[in-house]
């Protein structure tokens, strides 16, 4: 049984309130009851993604989707820009889907350069851009306004943008900026169990799918649409969480859009000052760092994973280690979700109550 509180970068805390409304009666997925549950959620998520067109939800993590988006999207080559171990692991998934597909690499931490990123697509090799706007295992959030304002100088590259980590954290307007493919989960900011996908589709993005052939079936982009016209999900959809979907999403517009984000500023803003009072740095450039959770540079080389293991046995509070090749060289904390200022002044407390024994004498 988890006795402790979540503070790592998903999956985050849920609310009971939650999971009671998960345990709403099952129904026919492709009966009016469904219908009406999908449509009700409609507005919200539509006002959630700054779009005018279709969300669609998708029983599967993000990956699915994003794996999707190549095998819906690529005709001639995939340039992946790659900033972190998710944003990397792109390059491996485009050429497993048996795609062409080139890097765009900078060091974990750094933001992707949008002059660097103008200079590959001059080339003319590509028509399909991967990006993941808040990169998770390094706490650094890409510019994606100036990266978009480069992408519409090519309307012939087709933009996918992971926002699994910044949705709803921070303002991303799908259809001003031209987003053609935009992308998140359900267990991050959204504060909800894994397993649902949503997504959202240009009708740029949908004119390429209805060229390129191999799509598949499961995550099919034009399956996806036809359903949606009906109020339905090309395939059984996992009805307990678009349940917790819908209850979240009228808790989220109760709160306020902008308020969300301002309070996960706020939040984001006081584990920043605690960095900065205990001596440890940011990894990512402070103008390039996540709003929805911070990742700590060890440049003081405590013994991260005794501290890691001292908060969750003594304190009942689960922060994260760091992630891949750079797991004890930094760790990480999340604000995201349904976080309040008790809860991270919370955490922060114990946090220092914990960390004076780790540090040099």
């Amino acid at each position: 049984m988890i006795d402790y509180k979540l503070y790592i970068p998903g999956p985050v805390n849920v609310s009971k309130e939650t999971y009671q409304a998960m345990s709403s009666p099952v129904m026919g997925h492709r009966s009016p009851d469904f219908v009406e549950l999908y449509q009700k959620c409609q507005p919200s998520l539509q006002k959630l993604f700054e779009t005018k067109d279709p969300v669609f939800l998708a029983t599967s993590s993000a990956w699915g989707v994003m794996e999707g988006a190549i095998r819906n999207l690529c005709q001639k080559k995939v340039l992946c820009c790659m900033c972190g171990a998710f944003s990397d692991k792109w390059l491996n998934v485009a050429k497993r889907a048996g795609k062409n597909a080139d890097p765009l690499q900078v060091e974990w931490g750094q933001n992707i350069d949008p002059a660097e990123l103008k200079s590959c697509l001059e080339t003319g090799e590509y028509d399909l851009v991967t990006l993941v706007h808040n990169e998770t295992s390094c706490g650094m959030m890409n510019p994606l306004k100036e990266i978009m304002s480069v992408l519409r100088e090519f309307p012939d590259v087709i933009s996918v943008i992971d926002t699994v980590s910044s949705f709803s954290v921070v303002s991303i307007p799908k259809d001003d900026w031209g987003i053609d493919v935009i992308l998140t989960g359900s267990q991050k900011a959204l504060a909800m169990p894994p397993g649902l996908a949503l997504f959202s589709v240009s009708e740029r993005a949908f004119q390429r799918a209805e060229q390129v052939a191999g799509r598949g079936y499961y995550f099919d982009f034009l399956e996806f649409r036809s359903n949606h016209t009906k109020g339905m999900t090309p395939s059984t959809p996992v009805i307990p969480l678009i349940h917790a979907l819908n209850y979240t999403l009228k808790k989220i517009m109760d709160e306020g859009v902008p308020n969300r984000h301002k309070r996960h500023d706020h939040l984001n803003q006081l584990v920043h000052q605690w960095v900065k009072s205990k001596g440890f740095e940011l990894l990512p450039k402070p103008e390039f760092a996540s709003k929805s959770l911070t990742c700590v540079r060890n440049n003081l080389n405590i013994d991260v994973g005794g501290f890691v293991k001292t908060l969750r046995e003594e304190k009942k509070i689960s922060i994260d280690g760091g992630y891949g090749k750079i797991k004890g060289k930094t760790f990480r904390i999340s604000n995201m979700g349904d976080e309040t200022v008790d809860s991270i002044n919370h955490l922060i407390s114990n946090m220092d109550e914990v960390l004076s024994s780790f540090l040099p004498a």
